[in-house]
């Protein structure tokens, strides 16, 4: 049990730090409730996962290949760019207030959550920051303990996302439908900003290999 609460408390430490995914979980938890926001973290986890299993059989080194990397920066820039115009594009639209039942499906906003994660920003993060410490631990520990430590980081990062949805859920209930609005236009701002951000580290990386 050490072992699983050591690895929850890692989870939470990964999930912490505000970043694409949190901006779009928090938008779609304002916009359409609870649930919407929970799937956007729940498509985040599905990246999670694999990249926890990727660590796992040693793909790591593989991931970390210029020739990887440096496609992931553009495409992950594409991504982030048509999610933040779509935010700002249909700030007004896909609202429900508190108490009104969602017109958005659940498979659209998990989808948004999956693309959001699909960014190198995402994946350089697990490999440099988290990768080493989990590589390490799952050399040392048996195959066995993978499914405890795999449940550990997962288990945190799904407590995080379920706390920061019941503060933006009690949020909500205060929040009018033209605050809502702004809200979605400056998350729209914030991830094209991550896009502009992605844009830049991939030229940076091509005048390197250059």
């Amino acid at each position: 049990m050490a072992l699983f609460f050591t690895y929850v408390i890692a989870g939470l430490a990964v999930a912490m730090p505000v970043g694409a995914i949190t901006v779009e979980m928090t938008k779609q938890g304002l916009k359409n409730g609870f649930m919407h926001g929970w799937v956007v973290g729940l498509g985040g986890m599905t990246i999670d996962f694999v990249l926890i299993l990727c660590l796992y059989l040693g793909l790591a080194s593989i991931l970390q290949l210029p020739f990887i990397q440096i496609p992931m920066w553009f495409i992950g820039a594409i991504f982030l760019l048509l999610i933040g115009y779509d935010s700002i594009k249909n700030a007004d639209k896909d609202i429900t207030l508190s108490g009104e039942k969602p017109k958005k499906s659940l498979w659209s906003t998990y989808r948004n959550g999956f693309l959001v994660a699909v960014s190198p920003g995402n994946i350089v993060f697990w490999l440099s920051v988290f990768g080493a410490v989990l590589t390490n631990s799952y050399n040392a520990a048996e195959p066995a303990n993978f499914l405890i430590i795999a449940s550990g980081v997962l288990t945190g990062i799904l407590l995080h996302d379920i706390g920061l949805l019941t503060i933006v859920a009690t949020t909500r209930k205060v929040m009018s439908h033209s605050m809502i609005k702004g809200f979605s236009i400056v998350a729209g701002l914030v991830l094209i900003g991550f896009s502009c951000y992605f844009v830049y580290q991939f030229i940076m990386a091509i005048t390197h290999v250059i």
